[in-house]
């Protein structure tokens, strides 16, 4: 089964970082920051920090695990984290330069409901999760943080 480990990445600021997708004939959609749990991964921890500092050359505070989703194929870890530092220019994962992989961008988002609403974060699963943690006040103003 491949895992996925994914950050829901709370700042100082109490804006959340995703990334912004546009591929070719694709609707642009947003994801957040994360990747594979590669064989050579300590732990499912230390996986989601290698693939913090490759896709946006960043440092966090992983808090806790927010969520799981599971298919057959596929296991996705969601975990709510404090970033301390960033910055997408030095990113240095591999599928920045693959062919064919469309563009990445990274944006702040208000940490609210609205602010939520206004992208469409994939998978459907974490973006229902996020508004009802928003909606009943837990992530709002990084109190879960």
């Amino acid at each position: 089964m491949i895992e996925r480990v994914r950050a829901v990445l709370v700042t100082a600021d109490d804006t959340m970082l995703v990334i912004r997708r546009t591929k070719p004939g694709v609707p642009e959609y947003w994801v957040l920051p994360g990747g594979g749990v590669e064989p050579g991964d300590e732990s499912r921890e230390a996986a989601l920090h290698r693939e913090i500092h490759e896709e946006i050359a960043g440092k966090a505070d992983i808090v806790r695990l927010l969520h799981t989703m599971e298919s057959d194929e596929e296991r996705q870890l969601f975990y709510l984290a404090r970033i301390q530092t960033w910055s997408f220019e030095d990113r240095t994962g591999p599928e920045f330069s693959a062919e064919g992989r469309g563009e990445y961008a990274l944006e702040e988002i208000p940490l609210t409901v609205e602010g939520l609403d206004g992208i469409s974060l994939k998978p459907d699963e974490i973006a229902h999760v996020l508004r009802g943690a928003m909606e009943t006040g837990a992530l709002e103003h990084g109190a879960a943080v």
